[in-house]
């Protein structure tokens, strides 16, 4: 069996309000293994962006502990930053710089040479099909090439993990098909290990080895959709919805100004 690459032990989060202590995630158990592709799923309200915050160390826990391709979150936030890829649900390219001088920098930030930075930007635009776009201005780019572009930017310093949060609200139908072979292709070629929150069930459904579903801020359930869906769902050949409505008893909340689309 794979090693562990994400390890998590009641790992949670409270925060303090005026009116008392929340407690956002109270206590998750979670385990991924190198080369899975997992997808993290949850109604809003259930803690998990604050778990995928906590765990790509953009907000510190306040109980529990974990590690991340081998270094302790509480103590080693740095190595956790070395070793994962974060994509966030905005992206965050310059709209006024060339596709060819974002991913310069972003290896020049890594601390490659420039020969590098402009050696590694070529192959990654080869790789997530960006040739062709290398001199056009980011701001040009549609959805699809800009999620590309994000993922080109996660991939700079080769990770062990990569953490996509939503990466395909708003695409058409077409760049999700895309995007679903372009993290199929990271796990089967290189061997990455996916990170992977989504609204769009259908998505969970056909890339995820395993999925967990957080409510309430603990794990509610989890293992491969298959046997979700016979535990849950109540058969083989159950969907992912009806087995997310038993988990949970509510549906999962579509992204802020989109729907979810079929492919």
């Amino acid at each position: 069996m794979p090693a562990a690459v994400i390890s998590a032990a009641g790992l949670a989060r409270t925060f303090p309000t005026k009116a008392g202590p929340v407690e956002a995630v109270r206590c998750v158990d979670l385990t991924v293994r190198q080369g899975e592709i997992l997808g993290f799923l949850g109604p809003n309200g259930a803690g998990k962006t604050t778990t995928l915050r906590m765990l790509t160390t953009l907000l510190r826990p306040t109980g529990g502990a974990a590690t991340v391709a081998g270094h302790d979150l509480a103590t080693e936030p740095a190595g956790v930053r070395r070793t994962i890829g974060y994509v966030a649900q905005s992206g965050g390219v310059d709209p006024r710089i060339t596709v060819r001088e974002e991913l310069v920098t972003q290896g020049r930030l890594y601390r490659l040479t420039r020969t590098e930075a402009a050696r590694r930007a070529a192959e990654l635009a080869r790789e997530l099909d960006l040739t062709g776009l290398l001199d056009r201005r980011t701001g040009a780019l549609s959805g699809g090439q800009r999620r590309r572009l994000d993922i080109a930017m996660a991939l700079t310093h080769r990770p062990k993990v990569l953490f996509l949060d939503e990466p395909t609200t708003g695409l058409d139908p077409g760049s999700r098909a895309d995007l679903w072979d372009l993290v199929r292709r990271l796990r089967d070629a290189d061997g990455t290990t996916v990170f992977l929150t989504t609204h769009y069930l259908d998505e969970a459904d056909a890339l995820a080895d395993r999925l967990v579903i957080v409510d309430r801020g603990v794990v509610a359930a989890e293992g491969t959709p298959a046997a979700l869906k016979l535990e849950h769902g109540g058969s083989a050949d159950a969907t992912l919805q009806d087995t997310f409505l038993a988990v949970t008893g509510r549906a999962p909340a579509p992204a802020a100004g989109t729907a979810p689309l079929a492919v």
